[in-house]
């Protein structure tokens, strides 16, 4: 007996009507990237190892999925590792490619190998599947595609107010109402450090705090304990556990705590410009906040960083995310271009517009018109109406089988077809069609030139 095929946990099969629903959500995304100016590019799907190890932290790293080489792979590995089972030196030996945890790393890449061919700044948008072995859960697959737009070779802020309109534009477009953007600054995190005599465990600090909503306050606390973060200096941030008030509010708390810290107050004057102009400007699907425990624990970001945050009562983790990396191109060889970029969750997107019922009607309604098939001569004069149908875009096929009328009544019924169009010996002596509404039963008989508009 045959073996019940499977997929790998983590990814999943689409049907049609999630593949429509998905390309709405993309096609929504792909049309704002462009109104703002960004040109489509795309990267393979695997880099060679080297590219992505080292640039995501210590945890990234264990998150990326590495590729065994070809043939025999394990010719190239030394006895030694294999004989001590040195994960580590033998992965390095026996596998050189890996499939891409992101697509900003790859992007850094490619700005570096094209750098002849680009002009600077440089706007670009990528939509293409990442993969990560994570664990899976609710809104976290190993497989899963990221939506981004970059912008490298320009260090103004006016950038990140333009990424905060992007996100408010996208959500705004998709009826998604009640967004929160948060937003915080690596300087004001490595202000934090320093002030309280960490600098040295800046990373061990951040990916504790990016933790938060995960952990929780005590969990962030006996981590950073762990990683070597004294309780003195663990109790200097106990504020940043409650910061409240408005934008201006907490930004004012974090001077106050930052005032010996010039990287500190640094950042802080960045969010207060940041903030100050899209209050001017204005959203309308979200909100920008300020959180000062967002810390995002990747190691490239080095200025303002976001998380975006489904609407209250959705419980969903971040839906989308991004940050300022002045220094990422430098890892490939070339320095003093700065960047910034965001992502948008295609699959947590997904989600929160299914639980919120936001799909509208006609994403998931693809063929508008069946023809019924009664035997070949009636389909061939069907034939002549379908190709009219089409060349006005209007989405019709014909039965393929001349089967019993309820069969194919029964097939438009589950295929969600609003009409059918029924074309039988009288029909095609008197030159007509008899046109059904699925929808109310009626029917009514026209010629080809009068069919209603169906589109």
């Amino acid at each position: 007996m045959a073996k019940k095929p499977g997929i790998p946990k983590g990814t999943r099969d689409f049907t049609p009507e999630e593949v429509n629903k998905r390309n709405y959500i993309i096609e929504t995304i792909r049309g704002q990237f462009q109104l703002y100016g960004f040109q489509p590019i795309e990267t393979p799907s695997f880099e060679n190892s080297e590219t992505l190890l080292g640039k995501y932290g210590d945890e990234g790293d264990r998150l990326i999925f590495r590729i065994l080489n070809s043939g025999d792979f394990l010719r190239k590995a030394g006895a030694e590792a294999i004989e001590n089972r040195d994960s580590n030196s033998l992965a390095a030996q026996i596998s050189e490619k890996a499939l891409r945890y992101d697509l900003t790393v790859p992007f850094a890449r490619y700005v570096v190998m094209h750098q002849n061919e680009i002009d600077l700044p440089f706007k670009r948008y990528q939509i293409q599947p990442v993969w990560r072995a994570d664990r899976p859960q609710k809104g976290r697959f190993r497989e899963f595609y990221q939506c981004d737009a970059d912008v490298v070779g320009s260090d103004s802020l006016w950038q990140e107010v333009e990424f905060v309109k992007l996100y408010d534009a996208v959500f705004n477009e998709l009826n998604l109402k009640g967004v929160s953007i948060k937003i915080n600054n690596r300087k004001v995190l490595a202000g934090l450090a320093e002030i309280i005599g960490a600098s040295d465990k800046l990373i061990d600090f951040t990916v504790a705090l990016d933790k938060l909503d995960k952990i929780g306050e005590e969990g962030v606390k006996n981590e950073m304990l762990e990683k070597g973060i004294h309780q003195d200096a663990i109790d200097r941030i106990q504020p940043l556990f409650a910061f409240q008030g408005s934008n201006e509010e907490r930004l004012d708390q974090l001077e106050a705590m930052l005032k010996d810290s010039v990287e500190g107050m640094k950042g802080v004057e960045e969010l207060r410009f940041i903030i100050s102009r899209v209050a001017g400007l204005g959203t309308k699907a979200s909100s920008l906040e300020v959180d000062v425990t967002l810390a995002r624990g990747l190691n490239y970001y080095t200025g303002a960083i976001f998380e975006v945050a489904a609407p209250e009562g959705v419980a969903m983790g971040s839906i989308g995310g991004g940050g300022r990396y002045d220094d990422l191109t430098g890892i490939f060889g070339l320095k003093g271009v700065s960047g910034v970029g965001i992502s948008f969750g295609l699959d947590r997107i997904y989600l929160v517009l299914e639980e919120l019922g936001l799909f509208p009607e006609s994403v998931v309604e693809q063929t508008k018109v069946l023809i019924i098939n009664f035997g070949d001569e009636e389909a061939y004069y069907g034939m002549k109406l379908l190709e009219s149908l089409r060349e006005q875009g209007i989405k019709a096929e014909l039965y393929p089988d001349a089967a019993k009328m309820k069969k194919q009544m029964n097939y438009a019924n589950k295929r969600n077809v609003p009409y059918v169009i029924l074309a039988g010996t009288q029909e095609m002596n008197d030159g007509t069609y008899t046109l059904k509404n699925m929808r109310t039963g009626t029917q009514e008989t026209v010629k080809m030139d009068a069919i209603p508009y169906l589109g």
